[in-house]
């Protein structure tokens, strides 16, 4: 039975936390509201919930796939042989994010989220893992949500945010793949349906934005009895969100950051004579306080076109521009195994930035020169990072170039015969199990809840 949390409520704390709690482990689009994909896969339309995934076979080793979005549906490459290995037709505009449990890509699908099965895993055991491979599937299995929106992973929880209802469903992220039912899950009311964005917390708590359809300032703070504990109202224009080292999060506001210190908030107010200031796509790193932001000052600008970045402290609560001199869009934004701050600038290089002190540490050519078009559902350049690979696509060339982020050298180029409109890379490494996999070493996984500006 699906519990409800409601604003100020309520009477189902000990069960609120005993299933929150149950998911153990460590560990996101103003215009995304308006698609109206159509799934065609026979898959989701005879849809039992709570059918497990399919069995994986063990094999010696794995590479990762990277799930890829065009206007036929979608597509795995695999990223050892630059091959597609899985088609699935789909009709619409799709969105993905990862999971977080390293195998499943959340496929956006108007009304609802679909659990793609990208099948691989990598399960720790000691000092070394064991891996599992097997045949990417649209699953039948499906998250209903009026508007679907934003997904946040965090704590070993997956919240997924309709925007029509203006609820968060949260799931333990490990339990996607057996099936983990809807209507098992934690329901958390914001109050009116509004854009809007839930981060959960291993104990129950929750961090969700409440709003309306017209405005949106406030950003809450519950306990797992859906007690408001501390709130802001002073973040305008709300959107995207990034979670730092230590829990922290940061919020994309219209007139500066808001970063929420694991009890409190605070506004990072912009330099003197600066009266807007958005950074409404941001990227955390689960080893770094400094959170990427992008950095946007035109009020009235239709498409506004930044050559500035913003590094946000969480630990000080304030912020740092660097000039890039080049623009990019929000589309752009990563993180590295170490935390840097990574942007793809429409010079087509890779700039590698050092998030403390905001110098410019390499400059990679990666892609052609391009720029972002006037409507950003387009298909444009992306970059998405994995362990120690920056992936990224090139939308006119049809190109997915990887490169190695240590050495700063472009290892591949695979051909594709799609425009990607979305990608997703996926290992088999469950977030929760990235730094004991990695020896202590945060193995470059962030967590999966950058806000985006669409």
């Amino acid at each position: 039975m699906q519990k409800r949390i409601r604003p100020g409520a309520l009477a189902v704390p000990a069960v609120l936390t005993s299933l929150l709690l149950a998911a153990c482990g460590d560990a996101a689009t103003d215009t995304a509201t308006t698609a109206t994909t159509e799934t065609t896969a026979a898959a989701t339309s005879s849809a039992h919930v709570g059918a497990s995934a399919s069995e994986l076979k063990e094999v010696s080793s794995i590479t990762p796939r990277v799930v890829i979005a065009h206007e036929d549906g979608l597509s795995v490459l695999d990223t050892a042989t630059g091959e597609i290995i899985s088609e699935t037709e789909l009709s619409g505009f799709q969105r993905l994010n990862n999971s977080g449990d390293g195998r499943h890509v959340m496929v956006t699908d108007g009304n609802k989220f679909v659990a793609f099965d990208a099948a691989l895993k990598s399960r720790p055991h000691g000092d070394h893992a064991h891996h599992y491979s097997g045949d990417p599937e649209l699953r039948d299995l499906a998250y209903d949500a009026d508007l679907a929106g934003h997904v946040t992973v965090n704590d070993g929880l997956t919240a997924l945010f309709s925007d029509g209802a203006g609820t968060a469903l949260i799931v333990p992220t490990d339990q996607i793949a057996e099936g983990y039912r809807p209507a098992d899950g934690v329901l958390v009311e914001s109050g009116d349906p509004h854009h809007g964005v839930a981060v959960p917390f291993r104990d129950g708590s929750v961090l969700i934005t409440v709003g309306t359809e017209k405005e949106r300032h406030t950003i809450q703070y519950r306990d797992a009895e859906g007690e408001v504990i501390s709130e802001t109202t002073d973040c305008p224009g709300i959107h995207g969100e990034a979670v730092a080292t230590d829990g922290a999060v940061a919020f994309g506001c219209t007139d500066g950051p808001v970063v929420f210190d694991g009890a409190d908030f605070h506004k990072i107010t912009p330099a003197e004579g600066v009266d807007y200031q958005r950074s409404g796509n941001l990227a955390g790193h689960a080893g770094s306080p400094i959170i990427l932001g992008d950095y946007k000052v035109d009020k009235d600008a239709d498409l506004e076109r930044p050559t500035q970045i913003n590094l946000i402290d969480t630990r000080d609560n304030t912020m740092q521009q660097v000039e890039l001199d080049s623009s990019y869009w929000f589309r752009s934004l990563g993180r590295g195994p170490a935390g840097e701050a990574l942007v793809l600038t429409y010079d087509g290089h890779l700039k590698m930035i050092d998030p403390e002190s905001g110098e410019i540490t390499a400059d990679i050519p990666a892609i052609e020169a391009w720029e972002e078009k006037d409507e950003w559902q387009e298909p444009g350049p992306i970059l998405q990072v994995s362990g120690d690979i920056a992936y990224i696509t090139d939308a006119e060339k049809q190109e997915l170039v990887l490169v190695d982020l240590t050495s700063g050298e472009v290892t591949e180029r695979f051909s594709l015969e799609v425009a990607p409109v979305e990608i997703a890379v996926v290992d088999g490494i469950a977030a929760a199990d990235a730094e004991q996999l990695a020896g202590g070493h945060d193995h470059g996984h962030e967590h999966d809840h950058e806000g985006h500006d669409h």
